[in-house]
């Protein structure tokens, strides 16, 4: 990683893996991150203090639903975490090998177009760091 002048840090250069996603209209913030909610790459429109608030929040949320799955589902695995609040929509999705990424979007958008590209944005992310199509 590289500082900035003003004393942010920049992206470590990976933020490539998510330009299929971080293009959509409407899509303000990407971030993938650890199961325990440690940042791991985010878009370069994204500061590194936002991410690492993500990054935390998604993990929490991920536990949350993982907890509701054993309890009230079949297993204890998620697909997907979306969150509509006032302003914009927060999705989150497993990202293979326990990672995960989360997307926060403006309120005008189209949720399944999101959820598609989403979904090709991990399987890209597999093909290039895990050389499978793992999804968590």
């Amino acid at each position: 990683m590289t500082t900035q002048a003003d004393g942010m840090t920049s992206t470590d250069g990976n933020s490539w893996m998510l330009e299929l996603i971080s293009g959509v209209r409407g899509v303000r913030h990407v971030v993938v991150l650890t199961s325990d909610g440690l940042m791991k790459v985010r878009t370069d429109q994204t500061p590194l203090d936002i991410a690492d608030k993500v990054a935390a929040a998604c993990a929490g949320l991920a536990a949350l639903g993982i907890g509701m799955s054993r309890e009230f589902g079949n297993s204890d695995t998620i697909r997907q975490v979306m969150v509509e609040f006032d302003g914009g929509f927060l999705f989150v999705r497993g990202a293979g090998d326990g990672s995960r990424l989360a997307v926060i979007t403006e309120s005008v958008i189209d949720p399944a177009l999101i959820a598609q590209q989403m979904q090709a944005q991990v399987l890209m992310i597999g093909e290039r760091t895990l050389g499978t199509e793992a999804i968590s």
